[in-house]
């Protein structure tokens, strides 16, 4: 999956914990979000090490 689907996939899962009240769902959506933040941040600096 695209980062981004995988961002709205992360806040689509923190959006139904919250409206549920599931922790776990929640929990697993701001998960999913900050993977993404990860792998940006990765990418870019395997993009800085190549120049």
């Amino acid at each position: 999956m695209s980062g981004t689907a995988d961002k709205i996939k992360g806040r689509v899962k923190e959006a139904v914990g919250v409206m549920t009240g599931s922790q776990r769902l929640k929990k697993r959506g701001r998960t999913d979000q900050a993977a993404v933040k990860l792998k940006k941040m990765v990418e870019h600096l395997v993009d800085k090490a190549k120049e």
